[in-house]
């Protein structure tokens, strides 16, 4: 099907919000993802105003025989091979903090209005390190952010979900109303259909202890081989992380760290501040402090901690999970990724889990990997010719490490449609009941997202439906 022959129905498209194609204004600033590096060319953009036009969308594409993806603030995006309709949900902003504990958040909404509104009633919504980050999408990944050992993986606090799935119905997901849906939407990401509104508990937090600190290149073996032995023993009331840095010397770094090599360590404790300070002393007596520091922090900042880049940017990531960390995995990630290394990543960071995090949920979910101690995680430039060595240095980080290595991912940390690295993302059982779902609820293959897990399925055995 060519864009042309499809291009002229679209103006039978009966929805509030715009229509946009090609060339028109508008098009181009609403089908960019946040990761420029991603191509993104839909046939049109439909800008929705209402969980209705979202259901329009997808019974037009199901007619018309296209895909439909979904972008609200472009992070996680993802290359359509079909011919694509891209419906875009930023302006369904809906939010409200309920007189339970609650929330209620459309799919525009981003975590930072979450945390500004909930921080007058000292109430908090699980949001991970970038603030900037839609509440949705973070979500249906799971979700795991600074104060994930205390308070478990983001999408455990999930209550509801608001649907328009691959056959054009609007439906409510809840552990009693179509709980399968409710199963696969906590995990899946996209792959069973365009999440409208989520409602999901917030947590009594004001404030906690913590931020991030910055080491120089001194001593930066023995501060990554301490980091990991102290994490073995840190209680649940702390999660950290630490990430090496190589940031360009560009507007905006720092001084002392805009084209340097630097440590960053970061901390949140969630308890009594003196306690916080007594465990992260230790750590910062290790190396220089070029930048940063610990303190009491509101919660509403807890994005300080990792100060995680705002405006778009072409990148490239890699991505794993680590059963456990000990002195010679350390070694094997200095080779490749310390301060003597020839590194053209740009980050390259490692976060703690375990306590809270690897609890199961109440509800079951396709939420996998709770048994990981680490995650690791490098970012490049997306750009030729530099994408080639951080693609290839991150595939030499993940082989130097195999041996500790759980052989998975998780869904946040992995956009990709190549389905081995979908399957790495879920268990053989969970990756087949998403398929199984998707082929149920979207049974003529509409929503993009659900065609690499059906292609995932498919590498190991017969694939289902489509």
């Amino acid at each position: 099907m060519t864009e042309l022959s499809v291009a002229a129905p679209l103006e039978n498209l009966a929805v509030a919000g715009r229509v946009l194609l090609p060339g028109q204004p508008g098009y181009a600033e609403l089908a960019t993802p946040w990761n420029v590096a991603v191509r993104s060319e839909p046939i049109a953009v439909v800008e929705a105003l209402s969980a209705d036009d979202v259901v329009a969308a997808v019974r037009f594409a199901r007619a018309s025989g296209l895909t439909v993806s979904v972008q609200a603030t472009g992070h996680g995006a993802m290359a359509t091979e079909r011919p694509s309709l891209l419906v875009h949900t930023s302006r369904l902003n809906e939010l409200e903090i309920r007189g339970d504990g609650t929330a209620r958040a459309g799919a525009g909404v981003r975590w930072a209005q979450v945390l500004e509104a909930g921080a007058p009633l000292g109430l908090a919504g699980l949001a991970g390190s970038a603030p900037n980050v839609g509440v949705v999408g973070f979500l249906t990944g799971g979700g795991i952010g600074p104060v994930v050992r205390t308070y478990g993986v983001s999408s455990d606090r999930v209550t509801a979900f608001e649907v328009v799935t691959g056959d054009g119905e609007l439906r409510r997901a809840t552990p009693t109303e179509n709980p399968a849906l409710f199963w696969g939407l906590r995990g899946g990401k996209g792959a069973l259909g365009i999440v409208t509104a989520v409602e999901f508990e917030l947590v009594p937090l004001a404030d906690l202890f913590g931020g991030c600190v910055y080491f120089d290149a001194t001593n930066a073996a023995t501060i990554l081989q301490s980091w990991a032995g102290w994490t073995e023993q840190l209680p649940e009331q702390a999660t950290t992380s630490v990430a090496v840095l190589r940031m360009p010397p560009m507007p905006g770094i720092p001084e002392p760290l805009a084209g340097k090599f630097a440590l960053a360590l970061r901390f949140a404790w969630v308890g009594d501040p003196a306690e916080g300070q007594r465990v992260i002393a230790p750590m910062l007596e290790l190396g220089n402090v070029v930048l940063g520091g610990m303190g009491m922090l509101p919660y509403a900042a807890i994005g300080a901690i990792h100060a995680d880049p705002v405006d778009p940017m072409p990148a490239t990531e890699t991505t794993g999970l680590l059963r456990s960390l000990p002195a010679d995995a350390v070694d094997a990630l200095i080779a490749l990724a310390g301060p003597e290394a020839e590194c053209p990543q740009v980050v390259v960071e490692v976060r703690h889990l375990g306590g809270s995090y690897a609890r199961p949920s109440e509800h079951p979910d396709a939420f996998d990997h709770r048994d990981a101690a680490y995650t690791v995680h490098a970012i490049g430039l997306g750009v030729p010719p530099v994408v080639e060595a951080a693609n290839g240095h991150g595939a030499a980080l993940l082989k130097e490490l195999g041996p500790w290595t759980t052989g998975g991912c998780l869904p946040n940390f992995s956009a990709s449609a190549d389905p081995a690295e979908v399957a790495r993302t879920y268990s053989t059982g969970t990756l087949t009941r998403l398929a199984t779902l998707a082929t149920a609820y979207d049974p003529d293959g509409v929503i993009a997202a659900a065609r690499p897990v059906h292609a995932a399925v498919s590498r190991s055995g017969p694939g289902l439906g489509w």
